[in-house]
């Protein structure tokens, strides 16, 4: 008598609710995820086209004010030495004494070798500076802060302080670059 050994199967396994439970997971996971959204300084860029490029324009030079940042990270304003903490203060001073707001221009130039914490704290210096003229403006004018403000008052300040600033870098390319 031969005996047969009945072959024993792989059981199978139920896999019906995998795809539920996948799905599931996937939901939870994009539900409790949090998107940080960047936020950086708004700045308007030159034109991309070389044929649309301004004409140069001839400004008064009461109404610029030059800050340079040179290679050790220190601030200077119209070639005498400030420290970081007294900027906002002059550019409050400059832009509002200006005779004509909107003719006004801050010129910044960076060192290439300076660091990026000293540009980041005299672009958030110039900043904070404009949107304390503004919300002063917005008090006067409208008796609310610039951000309480509707979008057409918030125009209207803008108009009457715009932020006019133009950057430079300075310094030699390191690397490999022409």
């Amino acid at each position: 008598m031969i005996l047969r050994h009945n072959k024993r199967g792989v059981p199978l396994l139920n896999t019906t609710s995998t795809a539920d439970i996948s799905f599931i997971l996937l939901v939870f996971f994009l539900v409790i995820t949090s998107m940080d959204v960047d936020k950086g300084l708004s700045r308007q860029l030159p034109p991309i086209d070389n044929k649309q490029q301004q004409q140069p324009t001839d400004i008064n030079k009461n109404n610029v004010m030059d800050l340079k940042i040179d290679a050790h990270s220190r601030l200077t304003l119209n070639d005498k030495p400030v420290k970081m903490d007294q900027l906002r203060q002059a550019v409050e001073r400059f832009v509002a004494g200006s005779a004509h707001r909107s003719s006004h221009i801050i010129t910044l130039a960076v060192d290439r070798s300076a660091t990026y914490d000293a540009y980041f704290t005299a672009e958030n210096e110039i900043v904070a500076a404009y949107n304390a003229l503004r919300n002063q403006c917005a008090m006067k004018l409208y008796g609310r802060v610039y951000e309480r403000c509707t979008k057409e008052q918030r125009e209207q300040v803008r108009r009457l302080y715009p932020q006019r600033l133009t950057e430079t870098m300075t310094g030699a390319v390191k690397g490999g670059a022409q």
